[in-house]
């Protein structure tokens, strides 16, 4: 199948995956796609969008790595995954455990169309799903034939929910997840924050996300927290990305996003 046979696929309409394959430097993306961030370079600088990018994926390989090496957790459940590149979830969990399992959720078609055709991989799974209704993603039958919920799993967050408005209220969707989860799962949540970002930034990236397919969603720190509810947060708790775990390559450092990791206690 190619992507013109795929009915779905936005191919005329920004989306957020693509966006954040051209800021990473892939090359997945279209010219639309390349337009729409061009807005975003031209309002905020084109380093300080890429750095957020890439600020945010360094978080991801640093929470999987963390949750895979010092908590035992051999399952994954990438919601909003954006296009599989390199040094993605499930390799660096299979790093540490060949047999780790993950699947990925995206709303855009687009990424199990991609993905599929790189991850000949019997330990990965790519679902085509909107996190607003999480029930399509617990009840999806190639998701629960492949993870089990009796056991600890992750649910990455990472970079989506300032694509929820309010109304569809990423504390709910959280919920849904925390509710299928048995104790010593985890949480990973990454989000742009107004936390030190002028309104001139705001709206830069307001103006780049103007005509894709997500509004876009900028959260205070107190805002993002509270997504965290029903989870204890993990030390450092909620902090700027390159503060969370550092390495000997703690860059790039920007003040666009918040990170942390929950874990889920034993039921009172």
């Amino acid at each position: 199948m190619t992507l013109e046979d795929h009915p779905q696929i936005p191919l005329g309409v920004p989306t957020a995956a693509r966006m954040y394959d051209e800021a990473l430097g892939g090359k997945d993306h279209f010219e639309v796609d390349r337009q729409a961030n061009a807005r975003l370079y031209t309002a905020i600088g084109e380093d300080r969008v890429r750095s957020t990018a890439m600020e945010n994926r360094r978080f991801l390989g640093r929470a999987v790595r963390y949750l895979s090496q010092e908590c035992g957790i051999r399952q994954f459940l990438d919601v909003g995954s954006g296009l599989p590149t390199a040094r993605n979830t499930h390799q660096i969990a299979k790093e540490v455990d060949p047999g780790s399992r993950v699947v990925y959720v995206d709303i855009d078609p687009i990424v199990a169309v991609h993905g599929r055709a790189l991850l000949a991989d019997d330990n990965t799974r790519i679902v085509t799903a909107d996190m607003r209704r999480p029930e399509s993603i617990l009840d999806n039958d190639e998701v629960n034939g492949f993870l089990d919920f009796g056991r600890p799993l992750a649910v990455l967050f990472v970079a989506v929910f300032h694509f929820v408005t309010p109304e569809d209220d990423p504390g709910r969707i959280v919920a849904a997840f925390r509710e299928r989860q048995v104790p010593g799962s985890y949480v990973a949540i990454s989000h742009l924050t107004t936390d030190g970002m002028s309104e001139q930034e705001q709206q830069g990236w307001y103006a780049g996300f103007t005509g894709a397919t997500v509004p876009l969603v900028l959260r205070s720190e107190p805002e993002i927290r509270r997504v965290f509810e029903g989870y204890d947060l993990v030390e450092p708790g909620l902090v700027r990305p390159c503060d969370w775990h550092p390495d000997e390559e703690d860059w790039p450092r920007t003040t666009s996003l918040f990170g942390g990791v929950g874990r889920l206690g034993p039921t009172s």
